[in-house]
């Protein structure tokens, strides 16, 4: 009886103390995706130092790096995300850890040695190369994997089921995205700079203490909502999945061609390719436009200065999305984000056509349009993701997602094509032009998607007027009339 009596207050106090309690199953989902996040941000970006430390006065190892490392997700995503869309939700995110962390520790390990020989490169350095290479590939692949299933599938499930407000979450997990993005680089880069050996054994020790904390948050988020549980028949293993195809062109077909067919063939394909095209610029605080704005004179704590500008109106825009969403709805949210992006950018891009490219002016310019744009630009995102998670039917919602992503990296990589092709500081300019034509060629989809759903582009709506407004207009064209 008095166990009984104790169990009551848990369970009549929801918002705080029961299993089931929204926000107690929002921190778990919240510390588990912070964590695969961290984890990822930092190893992106310090095995690029550590290349870079290794294999001094050469770009070449650490482009290779990064090629592989892309083409990887272009090649394969697609068809993990297939495998996604059947496999047991529980088995699918925790697998995505495990193929995460290995790769990671094993990579670790490799730089050490490669460290120890850089003095003396020998076949067996570049043969540790070309591993480490190869394990970046299962690495982001796991990576993708475990974004694909959170974001897309199991935060759709989550909000539904908690009855939390999907805009909402979406944002909460965008914040998390960037955070990473801005303080993992800089946290490793302190590492380096003080030791390389030190910052790889961290990445080592980070990866290893995280994994069995990711591993249980996870799996109490599922055991907490049932809805992720899916019918067993459903199921279907890495192994099963390759075992059905009856021969290799079988195989790259359901590899490569019918899921970019079905990714095509959906209603929203216009305004993922919108999002998708995003990715071929040079309009960001990335590593070509830093290095531009060194040459054009400002210091490296100024550029400094501008990124962290930069994310906080990032950030800005992860409140702005779900606030505008809940008004005029994700459709016209997007439109009007994505309008606001094309026209900051406006005045920057005309810049580099009517001013000389290398002015302090043109750069300021740049800087400032760059900056303002991230609202639109994660304002658009968020909407987009939003449209994908009600559109997308459930058993595809991984599938078209990674294909979605592998597209996205297709448009990066033409992205550092360009930098390749004009790649002195007075060409910049071409880059920037072909960046800001991306943006005005996924305006343009999206306009077409915004009138295939809705019929026409703009309209009068009580959000723009006011509801006594409306009533008004509508009762004087009455008389009008009479």
């Amino acid at each position: 009886m008095e166990s009984s009596s104790v169990a009551e207050p848990l369970l009549s106090s929801p918002d705080s103390e029961s299993p089931r309690s929204p926000k107690r199953v929002l921190i778990r989902l919240y510390i588990s995706h912070f964590l695969s996040t961290w984890n990822s941000r930092m190893f992106e970006f310090g095995a690029v130092l550590f290349l870079s430390s290794i294999f001094q006065g050469t770009l070449l190892y650490a482009s290779v790096y990064a090629l592989v490392r892309s083409l990887s997700a272009v090649v394969c995503s697609s068809r993990l995300g297939s495998v996604v869309d059947r496999a047991n939700r529980l088995r699918a995110v925790r697998q995505s850890i495990v193929w995460q962390r290995v790769p990671v520790a094993a990579s670790c390990a490799c730089f050490v040695v490669i460290w120890e020989m850089v003095k003396t490169p020998t076949i067996v350095s570049h043969g540790l190369f070309v591993g480490v290479s190869l394990l970046a590939c299962v690495e982001k692949l796991a990576a993708m994997a475990n974004a694909v299933s959170v974001e897309r599938d199991w935060a759709v499930v989550i909000s539904d089921s908690l009855d939390v407000s999907r805009q909402d979450l979406n944002a909460s997990m965008r914040r998390i995205d960037l955070f990473c993005k801005l303080l993992a680089p800089v946290f490793i880069s302190l590492l380096d700079g003080l030791s390389t050996k030190a910052a790889i054994w961290t990445i080592f020790g980070m990866n290893a203490a995280s994994v069995v904390v990711e591993y249980v948050a996870i799996a109490q988020v599922y055991k907490t909502v049932p809805e992720l549980a899916r019918n067993e028949n459903d199921d279907i293993t890495l192994e099963e999945s390759e075992s059905s195809t009856h021969s290799l062109v079988d195989y790259i077909r359901q590899a490569t061609v019918i899921p970019w067919r079905e990714y095509s063939s959906h209603s929203v394909f216009l305004a993922s390719f919108s999002l998708s095209l995003l990715y071929l610029t040079v309009l960001s605080f990335g590593a070509t436009m830093v290095t531009y704005l060194l040459h054009t004179g400002f210091s490296p704590l100024e550029v400094s200065g501008m990124r962290i500008g930069s994310v906080i109106a990032e950030l800005s825009g992860t409140w702005a999305a779900p606030f505008t969403m809940g008004r005029i709805g994700p459709i016209r949210s997007g439109l009007w984000f994505l309008n606001w992006q094309s026209c900051c950018l406006a005045a920057a891009a005309a810049g580099y056509v009517f001013l000389d490219p290398s002015s302090r002016m043109v750069a300021a310019s740049l800087v400032a349009g760059v900056s303002l744009s991230r609202i639109g630009l994660w304002g658009f995102d968020l909407a987009v993701q939003f449209l994908v998670q009600e559109n997308i039917n459930e058993h595809a919602r991984a599938r078209f997602s990674s294909t979605e992503m592998a597209l996205q990296n297709v448009f990066e990589l033409l992205s550092f094509a360009t930098t390749i092709i004009f790649s002195r500081p007075e060409q910049f300019k071409y880059p920037v032009l072909i960046s800001y034509g991306a943006i005005v060629l996924a305006l343009i989809c999206f306009a077409g998607y915004v009138r295939k759903e809705r019929g026409h582009l703009l309209h009068l709506s009580k959000f723009c007027y006011g509801t006594d407004k409306m009533e008004r207009l509508s009762s004087s064209l009455d008389l009008r009339h009479n």
